[in-house]
């Protein structure tokens, strides 16, 4: 490895704080500090498991001391450099492995290193929706469900276990009561199905439907910019605008709310937003809300909506649409329920 070469892995620090290099970190400090021509042969050498513990290692290497260099490699190397420290990073990690592997394998090995949601596929899976990752494994095995379910977080295995259909649940806590030590191999082949298989095809399985995602955006528009949106849409595709419309949850949609619901709600909006809101609602939605409230407290209302005088549409659009993000969080909490319909369908926000 030439000077200027190894100068690309080395970054003058003196200061940096000493600590012990261990286990897999050791190899990614002497295969960074090799390089691509002679690190290649060594890490040809490695087995999968092997090149992802040590890519992980060096993507989160941070800053080697002098001191630390010379520790580790007096058996390797007489003298590297007098004041030389190597940082590991991702990209040195990536390049250094598009050297060897094939772009799918350094796709895969660099998505579990930069991804948030974990450093490996059991960490990942902690931190998969529980609803998502339920509903990939109602169709697998109950053994592979319970090997899965074992390997990740409690809480989480929990949360998915609720979820499940009854019968297969009660399977998977029958076999995890009987599981004994997993065989390594047999580890190995559940988390390679479900690297490829399930973490593989992970975005298109949680995106949100496309007519969701813009019935959010369409409840977020004033009411004038909404219907000229939807009127569009309806000569261009009326099957989309009616489909829309559907999920929208609407300032009317709040009419639809029980009685306990509805004082919750108004427990948590502001009575200056709520005197706004009614101030532009028809009078089906100022008697529903009046009649949740006590008569001196409806009353009270009532004046301060006469007190208002004129008000804009804008405000008034902006205080409706705050009633209902409010309604949403308090759903999401579990506070209340609301619903589309005066039915059984329930929207859970």
């Amino acid at each position: 490895m030439s000077s200027d070469q190894l100068q690309q892995h080395l970054t003058i620090s003196s200061d940096e704080e000493e600590r012990e290099l261990k286990g897999a970190e050791r190899a990614a400090v002497l295969l960074l500090a090799l390089g691509e021509t002679h690190g290649s042969p060594i890490w040809e050498k490695l087995d999968e498991i092997e090149v992802r513990q040590v890519s992980a290692a060096m993507a989160n290497l941070g800053p080697v001391t002098p001191n630390m260099l010379e520790n580790l490699f007096k058996d390797f190397v007489r003298r590297v450099s007098s004041r030389g420290s190597l940082t590991g990073n991702v990209d040195a990690t990536e390049r250094l492995l598009a050297n060897f592997l094939p772009g799918d394998k350094v796709s895969v090995i660099m998505e579990e290193i930069r991804g948030p949601a974990g450093r490996n596929m059991w960490e990942k899976l902690s931190n998969v929706q529980e609803n998502v990752l339920a509903n990939y494994l109602k169709n697998e095995y109950p053994q592979t469900v319970a090997v899965v379910l074992s390997k990740i977080n409690s809480d989480h295995a929990a949360r998915v276990l609720g979820i499940l259909p009854e019968e297969l649940a009660l399977e998977v806590v029958s076999r995890m009561l009987r599981m004994d030590a997993v065989q390594k191999e047999v580890l190995e082949k559940v988390e390679q199905t479900l690297r490829v298989e399930f973490m593989s095809n992970l975005t298109n399985t949680s995106r949100r439907d496309s007519h969701e995602m813009m019935a959010d955006i369409f409840n977020n528009f004033d009411r004038q910019t909404e219907a000229r949106f939807l009127a569009a849409l309806e000569e261009d595709n009326r099957e989309a605008a009616d489909r829309i419309k559907t999920l929208m949850f609407t300032f009317d949609d709040l009419l639809k709310l029980d009685a306990a619901s509805c004082q919750t709600l108004l427990r948590h909006v502001e009575k200056d937003k709520l005197a706004i809101a009614l101030k532009g609602s028809t009078d089906p939605a100022r008697e529903f809300f009046f009649g949740n409230m006590s008569s001196r407290a409806a009353k009270l209302l009532e004046d301060d909506m006469d007190a208002l005088g004129p008000v804009r549409l804008r405000d008034v659009d902006e205080a409706q649409t705050g009633m209902v993000n409010k309604a949403k969080d308090l759903a999401a909490k579990g506070e209340i329920m609301i619903s589309k319909s005066k039915g059984d369908e329930e929207i859970i926000y």
